[in-house]
């Protein structure tokens, strides 16, 4: 763990130390060498239990792929921040930088963590440089009360958490990973019992965000810069289905029952949310929906409690991790050609930037779950798992599908067909830096078909 991890911490003196004309290169390379480095994690002995122990961190086959996504994230952020952050002071860039640095620590001790109090610290310590990186670099206005939104919700939710840990810490004597899934468990009877069963999953299922309590997702990414959009839909949200997958484990007798409201509201959020796709305007918008439409499906699949359930959740995290981000970044592109997010307004670039267009054609395509891609596999696994559960459920995630192709081949057609407009003349040409950024995207979403273990957690 400390190979990664301290090589990432020495990142932020390094970001100050550089001299400015070779700050992005640097920083660039440098958390290139960490990403690669971090793939040796996959090469885990045992396919099952936890490797690369130490005292307080350990990685095992479900954390593992999340972390190797965190750290491979960070370059494409450097990667993709470089153009709008160009014109600021030096001192911003250099902040700019550390923050998305000390993102990526936060995170790989919330991943790594063995003791659930530590994770639920790097849980809360993401929210302030997400914050900072929202309201301080945002494009519009509006990025103070998205940040607000952002804050308020995320902690109304992980208030309860952390009472439900205090209580379960005081009844089972441990808090540490390990150990926890060996401990006695209670029957469950009471209603403060049912209670705590709620408080323990809130913060998660706001952070995914479950429908319903999703406000603060469209507008945190509608404001965010490039760097702020990409790391949400790719890591943080994905922090809510790890901590539902590993608080699961103590809930068990409860879940049979109390899970149903979530679940529906989850399987009702995926049509619910492709349906506002299929209206909206804003292209970043359009991106933002769908990642809560996503991931109700994950929810859906957590909660059932099946391992074919888990290893299609954890599959479409991942899976939708790189393809969402793949399209913020493209969302980008178009926006600092056209300085619009309006898909009315930017209509026709296939004519412009043909190359570009392959890009959007493989990213749309694997949204919208194409086969052979592992968003395919993970959606198949979470709804044959809910067909085996309830077969009522096949109705919503039939529809949702369906929508869901509807929406990405609209987005597709919205910003790469049809004329274009008057007024988009003088665009730049596209650089190669794009083209490296959206391929680093691309690249392991397709190569995962071919080894897909990598990513399916225990049930190999």
């Amino acid at each position: 763990m400390l190979k990664i991890l301290i090589p990432t911490i020495m990142l932020i003196p390094t970001t100050w130390a550089v001299p400015l004309p070779r700050l992005w290169s640097t920083t660039l390379c440098y958390s290139l060498v960490i990403a690669i480095a971090s793939l040796s994690w996959l090469n885990s002995p045992q396919s099952t239990g936890w490797s690369h122990l130490s005292p307080y961190m350990a990685t095992d086959p479900l954390s593992t792929p999340l972390l190797v996504l965190t750290c491979w994230l960070l370059p494409l952020m450097i990667l993709a921040s470089q153009n709008h952050t160009s014109n600021e002071p030096e001192s911003r860039q250099r902040v700019y930088i550390s923050l998305m640095t000390s993102l990526q620590i936060f995170l790989i001790m919330a991943f790594g963590a063995t003791e659930v109090i530590m994770f639920y610290i790097m849980f809360e310590a993401t929210l302030i440089p997400t914050l900072i990186i929202i309201t301080r670099w945002g494009n519009q206005t509006e990025r103070l009360n998205a940040g607000t939104y952002f804050l308020f919700y995320t902690l109304a939710g992980s208030l309860p958490l952390l009472v439900a840990l205090l209580l379960l810490q005081n009844s089972a004597g441990t808090l540490s990973l390990l150990t926890l899934q060996f401990t006695p468990q209670a029957p469950l009877l009471t209603y403060a019992d049912k209670f705590w069963w709620t408080a323990c999953l809130l913060a998660f299922l706001v952070k995914m965000p479950l429908y319903g309590v999703h406000l603060w997702l469209p507008k945190a990414h509608v404001e965010a810069p490039i760097a702020g959009s990409m790391i949400l839909a790719a890591v943080l949200l994905k922090l809510g289905g790890y901590g539902m997958i590993r608080m699961m484990a103590m809930l068990e007798p409860l879940t049979k029952e109390l899970s149903y409201p979530f679940i529906v509201l989850a399987l009702w959020g995926v049509v619910m949310m492709g349906s506002v796709c299929l209206r909206q305007t804003d292209l970043k918008s359009l991106i933002a929906y769908s990642s809560v439409s996503h991931m109700g499906l994950v929810a859906a699949g957590i909660l059932i409690q099946t391992p074919w359930g888990l290893s299609g959740a954890l599959i479409l995290m991942i899976a939708h991790g790189l393809t969402s981000s793949a399209l913020f970044c493209l969302a980008n592109t178009n926006y600092e050609r056209t300085h619009s997010r309006t898909m009315v307004l930017a209509r026709g670039l296939q004519m412009l930037l043909p190359l570009m267009a392959t890009w959007w054609f493989i990213s749309s395509l694997a949204n919208l779950a194409l086969p052979p891609l592992p968003n395919l596999m993970g959606e198949l696994m979470i709804i044959t798992s809910l067909y085996n559960w309830s077969w009522w459920t096949l109705l919503v995630t039939g529809a949702g599908t369906l929508i869901t192709a509807a929406y990405s081949l609209y987005m597709f057609l919205m910003t790469q067909r049809g004329p274009i407009p008057a007024h988009a003349v003088a665009l730049d040409p596209t650089h190669s830096r794009e083209h490296l950024l959206a391929t680093l995207h691309l690249l392991p979403l397709i190569l995962l078909i071919l080894k897909p273990e990598l990513i399916w957690g225990w049930t190999s």
